[in-house]
């Protein structure tokens, strides 16, 4: 894996080896990152990550976050409970040497802490099939997570229904993965 493009281009991440025992991690390929990335370039949904806060939930070795990172958000905040990913993660991170404006907690993610300060895009990258995005996002909701027309990104095995609070933008399918674009409802 690599970071596709950004100040950061080209960087090599680390990843799982043949035979790791994280098999329930699956990073998101360097194709999809791409095209994902370009969707999110083209200016569909505004100027999404520039200057951004970034939440990556699931966030695994951290791909997703750290691309947004090369390409322009300010801050990410990664949000994994499995000690490989964590360790992937903080090891992709020291070789980015990110500093303080990546942070990792080390929590399930519906048991995320209150935010301090909001995020406007989201990747959300749950265990296929296993119908934890909704959860999650009201969870992120809920705790302050998400700024009023925050942006999710939801990667998951079947294209996905828009949670209550939020609605669809898109929907995209890559091989075995579909890509589902959600904006949160504007709040009073």
């Amino acid at each position: 894996m690599r970071i596709v493009a950004g100040t950061m281009r080209g960087r090599r991440l680390a990843s799982l080896g043949k035979g790791d025992a994280a098999a329930h991690l699956r990073p998101t390929s360097d194709r999809v990152r791409e095209s994902l990335f370009s969707i999110l370039d083209g200016g569909r949904f505004g100027d999404v990550i520039d200057g951004v806060r970034v939440l990556d939930l699931f966030s695994g070795t951290g791909a997703l976050g750290f691309e947004a990172l090369s390409r322009g958000a300010t801050h990410v905040t990664a949000v994994d409970s499995g000690r490989k990913a964590q360790t992937i993660w903080r090891e992709n991170a020291a070789m980015l040497d990110l500093g303080t404006r990546a942070q990792l907690l080390r929590c399930e993610v519906m048991r995320l802490p209150a935010a301090a300060a909001p995020c406007g895009l989201v990747f959300l990258d749950p265990p296929y099939g296993q119908d934890q995005g909704a959860a999650a996002l009201d969870r992120a909701l809920a705790q302050g997570w998400l700024t009023a027309e925050a942006l999710v990104v939801w990667e998951e095995a079947s294209a996905q229904s828009a949670p209550k609070g939020f609605h669809i933008e898109d929907s995209r399918r890559y091989g075995d993965t579909w890509v589902t674009f959600l904006r949160v409802l504007m709040r009073e």
